[in-house]
């Protein structure tokens, strides 16, 4: 029997508002797919059309997400590792190998494995970085019906001009990360 091997894979580490969100997915036996490659050298259509694509093939896909509340309590960083895990303790199979898009390799998981540039080196970590992605992307187009004054359909909770004068003007909203507000809110004082 084949190992079986998940990419792990983040999106929203620099963004303003919202939950970093990390996905795991361990591919269907021969899967490929033309735009499977990381999700930044894609438009949201053909994010959408893998995404689509790997769940009709029947990968299996792991969810974490860590809002708010647990980046401005722990760091960016170590909430975005939190969110790795649980996307891995999620997946319905254990895997043998799990690679990781990044620097840091998740300390309580044996089998994980950490490349830089992770997402063009692996087609695991590249669908990972697809699903995280446009699950991201449609939560804060949802959260824009609440909020629409920040514009998260558009710039998705990233630091856009936009965005940082909205801050201004509304003050944060629940979903926007303090501890990245610091500057923008000593400035509306």
């Amino acid at each position: 029997m084949e190992a079986l091997i998940a990419g792990v894979d983040e999106v929203g580490r620099g963004c303003l508002a919202g939950p970093v969100v990390a996905a795991a997915v361990i591919l269907p036996k021969g899967f490929s797919h033309p735009f499977l490659r990381d999700s930044k050298q894609l438009t949201p259509a053909q994010r959408k059309v893998v995404f689509e694509a790997l769940v009709q093939a029947g990968a299996l896909i792991g969810i974490g997400m860590q809002g708010p509340e647990a980046i401005d309590r722990y760091n960016i960083l170590r909430a975005t590792l939190l969110a790795m895990e649980e996307a891995v303790e999620m997946l319905p199979l254990r895997p043998k190998r799990i690679l990781i898009d990044g620097v840091y390799a998740l300390q309580s998981i044996p089998e994980a494995e950490a490349y830089a540039r992770g997402d063009t080196l692996f087609p695991e970590i590249a669908a990972a970085s697809i699903i995280a992605k446009v699950i991201r992307d449609k939560l804060m187009e949802r959260l824009h019906q609440e909020h629409p004054q920040y514009g998260w359909a558009k710039n998705k909770g990233y630091p856009t001009p936009a965005h940082r004068q909205a801050i201004k003007t509304y003050g944060p909203s629940p979903f926007h990360r303090r501890s990245f507000l610091r500057g923008l809110l000593e400035e509306r004082l």
